[in-house]
């Protein structure tokens, strides 16, 4: 999944397609790039979820995230995600062009269940202590790992009452949203356990701070940190990796798929 961030304060690019409005044809470019790269799912988001960011009014997410889709949609032959937890952003992506929602709320704002369910698209549940604004001040867990894996349960149950099939239904532990390194780290060698649930599991570490805490590297300097840890990722089971580098990602994959794995 290859990470489009239509946003002005995106922690990773610092809006390189966001200039006082959406740049389409250089969102279609790095569409391009990700896909000839190996991508197959394009990850379209209009509001930044990174520590500390501001909310976003319905009005200027839908400005910046429908046009996206519709662009992207009349040009490529992929798997168009929509990273929001807007109802009206939802239901207006469905038929511009959208073919899964991934929320980071976990269809916790107020309609968006309901919403989701409406469009009939699957969608991505994600674990998130807190909000952008205040989840990384100091995040406590009784245990990480089955608190995160038992509240993930427990959506998608709510989430296939509410009318979500049970293969309309992926999870995302979440690394660094809510979570310290320690957390993260503790997460990330449980991955079996959340694989094992029996949803398909995504999982999201590029560029993050948890990669910049272990390599000591400022958000530029963590593609190789990222590519390595999404490609274990992959050996551990992770059925989506939500990446910024998807080259660089799939070399990363491509060389332990034959030297640990013994495939090309």
């Amino acid at each position: 999944m290859a990470i489009l961030n239509v946003t002005p304060n995106s922690f990773s690019d610092g809006g390189v397609l966001y200039r006082s409005g959406v740049l389409i044809g250089t969102l279609v470019d790095r569409a391009a790039q990700a896909l000839a790269a190996g991508a197959s799912i394009l990850d379209v988001g209009g509001e930044s979820t990174r520590p500390g960011a501001d909310s976003v009014q319905v009005e200027e997410e839908l400005e910046r995230v429908i046009p996206s889709i519709e662009a992207l949609n009349a040009r490529f032959d992929a798997v168009i995600s929509v990273d929001t937890s807007t109802p009206e952003v939802m239901e207006a992506a469905q038929p511009a062009g959208a073919q899964l929602i991934n929320d980071v709320r976990a269809l916790t704002r107020p309609g968006a269940l309901a919403a989701a369910v409406k469009t009939g698209l699957p969608v991505c549940l994600m674990h998130m202590q807190g909000t952008p604004q205040t989840m990384q001040a100091e995040p406590i867990y009784k245990n990480v790992v089955s608190d995160v894996l038992q509240w993930l349960l427990a959506r998608a149950d709510v989430c296939q009452t509410a009318g979500l099939g049970r293969d309309q239904i992926l999870i995302d532990p979440g690394f660094g949203f809510g979570k310290t390194l320690e957390h993260n780290v503790l997460l990330f060698h449980s991955l079996s356990q959340f694989i094992q649930a029996g949803y398909p599991v995504m999982v999201g570490v590029s560029k993050k701070a948890m990669i910049g805490q272990i390599i000591g590297r400022p958000v530029a300097q963590r593609i190789v940190g990222s590519a390595v840890a999404s490609a274990l990722a992959a050996q551990l089971g992770a059925a989506i990796l939500r990446v910024h580098d998807v080259i660089e990602t799939r070399d990363a994959m491509r060389v332990m798929q034959m030297l640990v794995q013994g495939q090309q």
